[in-house]
C-alpha cells in the first residue's frame, strides 16, 4: 500500500480522491492506496475541504510540509501556473511527486512516460507515444499513437490524435481535440470544444471550432 497526501482541497481533489477509494475498490492490497490528508492554506479549509467531506484532515500547508520517505504528493490543482508553483515548493523540499493511473486507463507498453503524472479513470495512451511530467488527464481524455506530449499540461476530457506534438503547461479545455500532424508550444489554452487544426506557437488562446452545418435528412 502506497502513502499519498494530496495537495489541494478544491474540486480537482475532490475528484482524485473519488477515483483513488474507486481504484482501490479494484485492486490487490498492495496496489491499493492510503490518503494520509490534504495540503492546503487555512483559508480554503472552510471554502473547499468542509464542502467535499474529506475523509482526511488537512494536514498542514505546503509552506508548512515537511516531506517523509514514506509518502508521496499528489498534486489536484488545475490551474497550470499555480500547479507549477507548488511543484518548484515540494522540489526545493526534496518532495516525493507521486503518480496515479486509474486501473481502467488503457496505456501501451512501448509509450515513455514521466512521473508526477494522474491519468483518471476510462483515458487511453497509445503506441510508441512519448509522455513527459506532471501531466493530468480528466476521464475519457486520449493521447493516439506516435505523438509527443512535454510536462505540465492539463487535458480536460481532451484528445491528442496521432503525430502530434505538444510542449509544456498548455490547458485543454473541456471536450477540445487536436487534429493529426499539428504542432502546439508551450504555455496556451485551448478553449473547451475547440477543434485545433493548424500548429499552435506559445502564450496563445485558440477557441477556432470548425464550421458546421447540420443536415436533416427526410425518411
Amino acid at each position: 500500500m502506497k502513502n499519498i497526501i494530496i495537495l489541494g482541497t478544491g474540486g480537482l481533489a475532490a475528484q482524485l480522491t473519488f477515483y483513488i477509494e474507486d481504484n482501490n475498490s479494484k485492486v490487490g492490497n498492495e496496489d491499493k492506496i492510503n490518503i494520509l490528508g490534504y495540503i492546503d492554506y487555512e483559508y480554503n479549509i472552510e471554502k473547499y475541504w468542509k464542502r467535499y467531506n474529506f475523509k482526511t484532515p488537512v494536514l498542514c500547508d505546503v509552506d508548512s510540509y515537511i516531506p517523509k520517505e514514506n509518502e508521496e504528493v499528489l498534486l489536484a490543482i488545475s490551474n497550470v501556473k499555480f500547479r507549477n508553483k507548488m511543484i518548484d515548493i515540494l522540489v526545493k523540499k526534496n518532495a516525493r511527486i507521486g503518480s496515479f493511473i486509474h486501473s481502467t486507463v488503457i496505456i501501451s507498453k512501448s509509450q515513455k512516460f514521466g512521473f508526477g503524472n494522474i491519468v483518471m479513470p476510462f483515458c487511453e495512451i497509445e503506441p510508441n507515444s512519448q509522455v513527459g511530467d506532471n501531466n493530468i488527464l480528466t476521464p475519457f481524455s486520449f493521447i493516439s499513437h506516435d505523438s509527443i506530449v512535454g510536462s505540465g499540461n492539463f487535458l480536460s476530457k481532451a484528445g491528442i490524435a496521432g503525430h502530434t506534438e505538444v510542449g509544456n503547461n498548455n490547458y485543454f479545455g473541456l471536450g477540445s481535440v487536436v487534429i493529426p500532424n499539428v504542432k502546439i508550444g508551450n504555455n496556451n489554452v485551448i478553449i473547451a470544444g475547440t477543434v485545433v487544426n493548424e500548429s499552435v506557437n506559445d502564450d496563445t488562446t485558440v477557441f477556432y471550432q470548425y464550421k458546421e452545418q447540420v443536415l436533416g435528412i427526410p425518411k
